[in-house]
């Protein structure tokens, strides 16, 4: 008689309960303190350490889990933001970060204080690259300062957006509130003055910037720009 196999059986719907509670668990704990030990994440999540370590083998492969997850969201949060106006790019770039605060935070504590360097980096890379798209264009069409490297330019955008985003979050600003902030501040830097900034932002429509708009974005032409059409800076006049 031929032996018939046994399908395997789905987790246990408290065991996918538990994995959940550890890695939400473990983006409180390692946002906080990125050393933390998987004991503060049992804490958290209110389970033993042995409970952990029946859905996770070690601590790098929690936050492996908690990365990729991450790296996902922002990635879908990003999938469609893009315009021809390099400003209005920049400031979505922002919108969509803002909508997803925590999932960045985590990830931009753990790529300067975790083990797990090059997988933050994958996980951060959309971003990386769409503000060095926008900051390109922004420098060839005289929006953006001109003075430095602009692989560099956009290192310093990515690193006073995350910044922003914690003082954002520590200032329990409003959702509006917290999303304006991250686009002026990342187009301060570019090199706009912070009334150009704010006009940028305050043009934008209320649906281009709102958490839901960010995790399913619009096509590329469903915001169109409300600015004056891009033309050389020009130096002060002595």
């Amino acid at each position: 008689m031929p032996e018939t196999l046994t399908p395997p059986r789905a987790p246990r719907k408290d065991a996918l309960e538990n994995r959940e509670a550890i890695v939400a668990a473990a983006a409180t704990v390692f946002r906080h303190e990125p050393e933390a030990s998987l004991d503060a994440v049992a804490a958290e999540a209110g389970l033993s350490r042995r409970s952990i370590y029946g859905h996770f083998a070690s601590r790098d492969e929690l936050l492996a889990e908690l990365l990729t997850r991450g790296g996902s969201r922002i990635s879908t949060a990003l999938a469609g933001v893009h315009h021809d106006d390099p400003r209005i790019h920049l400031a979505l770039v922002g919108a969509a970060l803002w909508a997803e605060v925590q999932q960045v935070r985590v990830l931009a504590q753990l790529a300067v204080h975790g083990p797990l360097e090059r997988t933050v980096a994958e996980a951060l890379e959309p971003v990386r690259a769409s503000v060095r798209d926008a900051v390109a264009r922004g420098v060839t069409a005289g929006w953006f300062r001109d003075d430095v490297a602009p692989e560099t330019l956009a290192r310093l955008i990515e690193e006073a957006a995350i910044a922003v985003l914690d003082e954002a979050v520590r200032a329990d600003l409003t959702e509006p509130e917290g999303a304006r902030l991250v686009m002026t501040i990342g187009l301060s830097v570019a090199g706009l003055s912070w009334q150009s900034a704010a006009a940028v932002a305050d043009a934008l429509p209320a649906t281009a910037i709102t958490p839901a708009a960010s995790s399913a974005p619009a096509p590329r032409a469903a915001v169109s720009s409300p600015l004056a059409p891009a033309a050389p800076s020009r130096p002060l006049a002595t």
